[in-house]
C-alpha cells in the first residue's frame, strides 16, 4: 500500500531553506526556532547544493571546543553528500532510505529545486493513515 502513496502527499511544502552564506549561529537559531532537525541549502538560483542538519551542528560544536571558535558560514559546514527524492517517489521508497541511513529528513525536489521536505515522522503518519 505504501508503494502507491507519493511523497508529495505527506511532505512539508515550501520548507525552511538556508543560503550557503548564512551564518552558522543564525542557522542553528532557525533550526531551534522551527523545531526541526535540518534544512536544505540552496544557491542564489534556488538549486539544492547541500543540507545543514543537527549532525553538522554537533560536529561544529566538537570542533569549536578544540579550536576555540565556530566556523562562519553554512556553505562551509553543510553536508554535500546527501539524498533527495522527487515528489512522485513512493513513501515506501522513502521509508527504505530512512531505514538504511541515519537521515532524519529528505529534501523533495523538482529537478534540482526544493519543493518540500519529508521527515521520518511524515512517513509514520502515512503508515497510520493507511491502517
Amino acid at each position: 500500500m505504501l508503494a502507491n502513496i507519493g511523497v508529495r502527499e505527506h511532505m512539508t511544502a515550501n520548507p525552511l531553506v538556508f543560503s550557503p552564506e548564512l551564518d552558522v549561529f543564525e542557522a542553528i537559531r532557525q533550526l531551534i526556532d522551527h523545531k526541526i532537525t535540518g534544512a536544505p541549502v540552496v544557491d542564489a538560483k534556488g538549486k539544492l547544493v547541500g543540507v545543514f542538519s543537527e549532525l553538522d551542528c554537533m560536529k561544529l560544536a566538537v570542533e569549536a571546543s578544540y579550536h576555540e571558535g565556530m566556523p562562519g558560514k553554512v556553505g562551509d559546514n553543510m553536508t554535500t553528500n546527501f539524498k533527495a527524492v522527487g515528489g512522485d517517489t513512493s513513501i515506501l521508497e522513502a521509508a527504505e532510505i530512512f531505514a538504511k541511513s541515519p537521515l532524519r529528513n529528505l529534501p523533495v525536489v523538482d529537478g534540482s529545486h526544493v519543493v518540500g521536505i519529508l521527515s521520518r515522522v511524515d512517513v509514520l503518519k502515512a503508515v497510520i493513515k493507511i491502517r
